[in-house]
């Protein structure tokens, strides 16, 4: 058994605009799934589309932090294609901003992302999947090595207490779905630093920052989440930690 499993099933890619979001939606197009890309950005979701990939890809226009967003987005999967199978949470930002000068609204923006979007997107998945019967379903955060150090600067303390959250609330997940006896699967991936939009958004890195260190690429996340949904219903990989090779 493999994620050939999935083929023909429903994936919903938050962020899936550019980046790590971007490379997920055409790998798993590639595996055969319907893939729902959820982005503000939605002509850049229209553009990824593989005219030879077995799957099929639906753009929706959408605002994680927006919860009326999120939830018109679910009642359009489930009105059109049934329902959610997969719910991978790419969906994420940082932005500069520390704990003594920092403005509440930049941290608002962080938290209201990366953590409570992320977790109304998982609420609406696994209600949408346990009222369906769903018993092989698999909710996949997008992490950050973060989430498992201490903030290597004061301007990433937000960003990394939010990645902190994502772990604690996956764990969480875990539990109460064990305790509802679903079979529902759960994990994580926490990349270091990948080639993206992402540290090109911080204001105090220079703009080729990318190219002075170890860089991972987002099809490498992309792999990970591949596997993770490749293991037999009896495996649950928890978390995929990856660094860049040589760094620190």
């Amino acid at each position: 058994m493999g994620i050939e499993t999935y083929a023909g099933r429903v994936a919903l890619v938050t962020g899936a605009s550019s980046g790590i979001g971007a490379a997920i939606v055409q790998a798993l197009l590639r595996k055969g799934l319907k893939v729902v890309g959820l982005a503000r950005r939605v002509d850049r979701v229209k553009a990824l589309e593989l005219k030879d990939a077995p799957g099929k890809l639906y753009a929706i226009e959408g605002d994680v932090s927006n919860e009326e967003s999120v939830l018109s987005a679910f009642k359009w999967i489930r009105e059109n294609l049934s329902g959610v199978d997969i719910l991978i949470n790419n969906a994420g930002l940082g932005n500069d901003c520390n704990l003594t000068t920092g403005k509440t609204q930049d941290w608002k923006r962080i938290l209201d992302v990366n953590v409570l979007g992320l977790s109304i997107c998982t609420r609406e998945a696994v209600q949408d999947m346990l009222r369906r019967g769903v018993d092989d379903g698999f909710i996949i955060h997008v992490s950050s090595i973060v989430a498992h150090n201490p903030p290597i600067a004061a301007y990433l303390s937000m960003y990394t207490a939010s990645k902190h959250a994502v772990k604690t609330l996956l764990e969480g997940l875990r539990k109460d779905l064990v305790a509802r006896k679903s079979k529902i699967r759960v994990g994580e991936v926490s990349p270091g630093a990948v080639r993206t939009e992402f540290l090109t958004n911080f204001d105090g890195l220079p703009p080729n920052v990318y190219d002075t260190i170890p860089c991972l690429e987002s099809e490498d996340v992309a792999e990970a989440v591949v596997y993770m949904l490749s293991q037999h219903p009896r495996v649950q990989v928890h978390d995929v930690i990856i660094y860049p090779t040589g760094s620190s």
